[in-house]
């Protein structure tokens, strides 16, 4: 996996990290990320998955329903957010290496609410998993890698969008550990 430890110091561009990196590394580095989630949650119940843990820091200023800005966030909740954030940093990838401006978000999260179980954390996992991997598919023989935008890490292009979404995954892996913990620890 990347290590993000020296962009997050900014002792690095995330362009200098990523900056050799091929496809085949995208998809390498997709299918470890899943695969890391995937052995977090390997012991995990039911119960795990909507477990309501103590996160004194929660705060989501991005919450469509304000009531939710303070919520500590379950596993089925994280699993669905970061799924989320992978698939769009994928498909804004595609759509700057085929050459297309780029012009917001594109982003879908499905109700977290309705993901109560640990086979459908899993089951999100791979969809996430394969509609991040096609993604690289979609890329033209030729990616435009001059295509760049202004982002809160500087200007990135496809493989630095792509990659967005894997830093976001690792930013909220140890969020994942704690609430698993959490809620192995409340089942004895």
């Amino acid at each position: 996996m990347l290590d993000f430890t020296a962009v997050n110091e900014e002792k690095m561009t995330l362009g200098d990290l990523v900056a050799n990196l091929t496809r085949d590394d995208l998809r390498n580095l997709t299918n470890e990320m899943a695969d890391k989630m995937q052995s977090m949650i390997a012991e995990c119940t039911d119960h795990d998955v909507t477990f309501e843990p103590e996160d004194p820091d929660a705060h989501d200023r991005f919450a469509e329903n304000p009531e939710d800005e303070d919520l500590a966030w379950n596993l089925g909740h994280l699993i669905v957010h970061v799924t989320a954030s992978a698939e769009e940093s994928a498909l804004l990838a595609t759509e700057l290496a085929r050459g297309v401006r780029y012009h917001g978000r594109s982003r879908y999260e499905i109700p977290w609410e309705t993901i109560t179980t640990i086979e459908q954390c899993r089951h999100r996992l791979e969809e996430s998993r394969r509609m991040c991997l096609a993604s690289l598919d979609i890329w033209p023989d030729e990616p435009h890698l001059d295509n760049t935008y202004k982002t809160y890490m500087g200007l990135v292009n496809a493989v630095g969008r792509f990659v967005l979404g894997l830093k976001h995954d690792d930013a909220h892996l140890n969020q994942i550990a704690e609430v698993i913990r959490q809620a192995h620890a409340a089942r004895g």
